[in-house]
């Protein structure tokens, strides 16, 4: 009989601003680099199982199985904008 995945860890959307590095190995040109260093850093969308969450990160996990699970995605929370908790949908 196949294992059940624990349902226990919730799903939630993280919004959150990503750091950034431009520019390639070795130099760049300076009025690129200055024109681009005004630009916001991007804002970013993760949607995922929460394994873990304190005040310094939260864990999430793509997929879960009975034994295996995808890579692990960590962000910190000084970048996070926003947690939605996402629910099923209800019978209606």
């Amino acid at each position: 009989m196949a294992k059940k995945v624990d349902p226990k860890y919730p799903v939630v959307k993280v919004t959150w601003i990503d750091a950034e590095e431009i520019g390639d190995t070795g130099w760049n040109d300076l009025k690129d680099a200055l024109k681009k260093a005004k630009e916001p850093c991007p804002t970013m969308i993760s949607v995922g199982f929460v394994v873990h969450e304190d005040d310094k990160h939260i864990s999430l996990l793509s997929t879960i199985g009975p034994d295996v699970c995808s890579t692990l995605e960590k962000i910190p929370m000084n970048f996070v904008v926003k947690i939605d908790r996402l629910e099923g949908i209800k019978d209606a």
